[in-house]
């Protein structure tokens, strides 16, 4: 996102490297103050009810029409827990128990970095939202692979699965360094 005018006095902004930093950044040239632009982190969760995993269908863009977890831009003043929840019921109406943190994706072509969680549903409420056309339970062979809207979620399915079958979850980090380009 470009910064053209300053966030605290309306001044045009330019582009320099400030003293004693070492990235070029958008710096007022009314008052001085630096914008720093920084990753956005999303948040979300693969909600679980007894061998199933609830998905939704986004109502939304981008990809509007495809299935994902549910997850979202983390808000300022909430936790990372509390905003994967928050997304959740935001986008299935469900409640869910964090168990603990699961993937780690540093999307750095996108300046975004994804952070999923293990969750238990607490009941088998759920249903659509303004954000989600069509809320659904699915058995690991029926997930509908190809419809799902982003290459960080199917990513995050497949190991869900794999671990699942192991028996053991394990928290890792993974980066996505190209966008993928295979259309859905």
């Amino acid at each position: 996102m470009e910064i053209n005018f300053c966030s605290c006095c309306g001044a045009p902004v330019e582009e320099k490297i400030p003293m004693d930093d070492d990235h070029m950044r958008s710096v007022c040239t009314q008052c001085s103050h630096v914008h720093y632009e920084n990753p956005k982190m999303v948040v979300g969760c693969i909600p679980v009810f007894k061998d199933r995993i609830l998905m939704c269908k986004r109502n939304i863009e981008p990809r509007k029409g495809k299935w994902t977890l549910p997850a979202g831009y983390l808000e300022n003043k909430e936790s990372v827990q509390d905003g994967a929840v928050r997304e959740t019921l935001e986008e299935t109406r469900a409640h869910v128990r964090i168990i603990d943190p699961y993937r780690l994706f540093n999307i750095v072509i996108m300046d975004q970095i994804y952070l999923m969680f293990r969750a238990e549903m607490e009941d088998e409420v759920f249903g659509p939202t303004s954000e989600s056309t069509e809320v659904r339970l699915f058995k690991e062979v029926d997930i509908p692979w190809d419809e799902i809207a982003f290459e960080v979620i199917r990513q995050t399915l497949v190991d869900f699965f794999q671990d699942r079958k192991q028996g053991a979850y394990s928290f890792r980090i993974k980066d996505f360094k190209q966008v993928q380009t295979r259309i859905l």
